[in-house]
């Protein structure tokens, strides 16, 4: 390990962030390093700046692009202190999109086309508690509260812990899960037992179920997430509360679901007809 890449992983442990975004941040410097055949510290701005323009020309896509441009910012802002170079390096823009959302009956064909029980309970988990796939994959048989009927998620995004509901439902099904499978730590552990399953499998399963259940619309875990925030808005839950449910830094982020909470436009009863006794309609 050179020592730079030693300082820029001490510099990430130490400001707390995510394992996941160290080893992200980690390769997107080696990669650069790599490709421009020189370390990142010797590097000039315009050769970083031509860098991105590289990857855009090869059609890198948005969110790795916003990895490459994160990482960095970081290297040259912190580890290197060199922040003249980070406003040459801006984001790309977002494109806004909606969204997928299921509906409820899409959902429950999804649920009853999926055979297997242990692949069944975490995508019933994903969408019956609004969980990031990874955030239940590393779920432990200790963060399962069936007497305060809460599921404690200890690995959050940013290393935030929170509480979210346990259903009723899905405290059934966990329990006629636990009693077939007996897990250990880790309430969905991989085919060794040492760690939780991975992600591949779910998705998997899930993709596989959508093509059962005759689903047009694109299923990943993090649709049945975003399911799960939309039928609670639908359902008249504040927006604030969903906001700490999905353990969302910023309300800013949850507040797209506004845009997809179909049942809530249809709901809203416009001013005008608060007026149609008082009106005169023959006009």
């Amino acid at each position: 390990m050179s020592e730079l890449r030693r300082r820029m992983l001490a510099d990430l442990r130490i400001r707390n962030y995510a394992s996941a975004t160290q080893d992200m941040y980690i390769r997107r410097v080696r990669a650069m390093a790599e490709h421009l055949g020189r370390s990142p510290a010797d590097l000039s701005r315009e050769e970083v700046r031509d860098y991105l323009r590289l990857l855009s020309e090869q059609g890198a896509s948005r969110s790795t692009f916003a990895q490459v441009v994160g990482a960095l910012r970081f290297l040259y802002a912190i580890t290197l202190d060199r922040p003249e170079m980070v406003p040459d390096l801006p984001y790309p823009r977002e494109t806004r999109r909606h969204p997928v959302v299921l509906s409820p009956e899409e959902v429950v064909r999804l649920l009853n086309a999926m055979a297997n029980l242990k692949h069944r309970t975490v995508a019933m988990v994903l969408y019956g508690a609004g969980l990031r796939i990874s955030e239940a994959l590393a779920l432990e048989l200790r963060d399962i509260d069936g007497d305060r009927d809460v599921i404690t998620v200890r690995h959050g995004k940013g290393d935030r812990d929170r509480q979210v509901p346990l259903s009723g439902v899905l405290l059934t099904t966990l329990r006629t899960y636990w009693r077939a499978y007996r897990p250990e730590p880790f309430l969905f552990p991989g085919k060794d037992g040492q760690g939780p399953m991975g992600k591949g499998t779910i998705q998997k399963a899930i993709r596989t179920a959508r093509v059962r259940a005759s689903i047009a619309k694109p299923v990943t875990p993090h649709v049945l997430r975003h399911s799960y925030a939309t039928h609670l808005l639908e359902a008249g839950t504040d927006l604030r509360v969903i906001q700490i449910l999905l353990g969302h830094g910023s309300l800013k982020t949850t507040q797209r679901y506004l845009h997809v909470a179909t049942e809530r436009v249809r709901s809203t009863v416009s001013p005008l007809d608060h007026l149609a006794s008082e009106l005169n309609t023959t006009a």
